[in-house]
């Protein structure tokens, strides 16, 4: 029995695990419980929270709905819808730009203006070194009372040939008559007409000297007068009213003929061009009325009129705006802003500046009230 005890003992002992395996105790599962997860000693797995993420989205996107409202409300405020018979497009205020050069090569001598400044036509803005024109003015004006003088010369001379040929007028006359009373020998009388032949002579000389010593007096006197003009050419000026824009070169350079100096803007032109497509540009007239509002000042309409109208199609440049994209080939349309406002607003006049201009294709069509608030007197 004692051999049959420790049999049974033996077939009852649980087996142990063997080295490297893992040995889980069986366990009896219950309804009520939760198998506990197996530690494995790998990172746990996070799971993320969809429904956070889709909440912040859908808020982000009526964030942008909103802003989006916004901006088109704005929009639409500004620039309210126009009525037929009014055409629009965007462009950039530009002026002539006008360059003022040297027309000599010299070197600058004095700058008497800068960039921003407004001159007015005629206002020196700057002056060459003409110290070698003055020199070569005095030299002419030298020549010139020399040459005067040498005309009162030529003029007395011419004064006393006069003379001798009114005496050998005489004194042939004189021997003439002795020659027919029989008074005078014939050889006299050749003697006294060779001498009036020579004083012809000589008067005619002394005419020639005074119309060469005047001749002498016009080139001296065209000399300096040259010399002048280039001393005034050296003095550069504003040829209209407007503002430098540039200062290329500084005092002390040394210029080319035609050495840009200054380059100013002609702020009594000064005009935007926009471009229309041909059912539009069609129906523009010359000379009529426009409106132009610069985002700088959205509730402005600047009163311009239209002085220039493309004959061909062109592409539109880059920096244009078209309504449709299909609008490849448009027609420029110049409007011009009026003169007389711009010179009352000189210091306000800008390049650059963008906007949009307004053109009548019915010139029945009254101004929106958008397009009535003219700028202030």
């Amino acid at each position: 029995m004692d051999q049959d005890s420790k049999t049974t003992e033996k077939t009852t002992e649980p087996a142990r695990p063997k080295a490297g395996e893992q040995h889980e105790l069986a366990v009896p599962l219950d309804a009520n419980r939760v198998p506990a997860r197996r530690e494995t000693g790998l990172p746990a797995v996070i799971r993320k929270r969809r429904g956070a993420w889709r909440f912040r989205a859908l808020i982000a996107i009526a964030m942008l709905v909103a802003s989006g409202g916004a901006a088109y409300y704005w929009w639409q405020r500004l620039h309210p819808p126009l009525p037929p018979g009014i055409a629009f497009g965007n462009g950039r205020l530009e002026a002539d730009e006008i360059n003022i050069d040297t027309k000599y090569a010299a070197r600058i001598a004095e700058m008497l203006a800068d960039q921003g400044d407004l001159v007015k036509a005629g206002r020196v803005v700057a002056r060459m070194d003409t110290r070698d024109l003055q020199a070569s003015l005095k030299r002419s004006q030298a020549q010139a009372e020399q040459a005067q003088r040498a005309i009162d010369e030529a003029n007395a001379n011419l004064a006393q040939q006069q003379s001798q040929l009114i005496l050998a007028q005489q004194q042939f006359d004189r021997a003439t008559y002795l020659v027919q009373k029989g008074f005078q020998t014939k050889e006299i009388l050749d003697q006294r007409q060779q001498q009036l032949d020579g004083a012809n002579a000589l008067l005619n000389a002394a005419k020639a000297r005074v119309t060469q010593s005047e001749r002498a007096l016009d080139a001296a006197k065209h000399d300096v007068e040259l010399y002048t003009v280039q001393i005034e050419d050296n003095t550069l000026v504003a040829p209209r009213d407007g503002r430098i824009e540039y200062r290329i070169a500084n005092i002390g350079e040394v210029l080319p003929a035609g050495g840009h100096v200054f380059a100013m803007l002609d702020t009594s032109n000064v005009y935007m061009d926009i471009y229309l497509p041909t059912e539009q540009a069609g129906k523009v007239r010359y000379r009529g009325d426009a409106r132009v509002v610069l985002d700088a000042y959205p509730n402005i309409a600047i009163p311009a009129k239209v002085n220039f109208i493309a004959t061909q199609a062109q592409f539109t440049p880059k920096t244009v705006e078209t309504q449709s994209e299909r609008d490849k080939l448009m027609f420029r349309i110049r409007v011009q802003i009026d003169p007389e406002l711009l010179r009352a607003r000189a210091e306000r006049v800008r390049s650059g500046l963008p906007g949009i201009g307004y053109v009548k294709t019915d010139p029945a069509v009254e101004w929106p009230a958008a397009l009535q608030r003219l700028p202030p007197q």
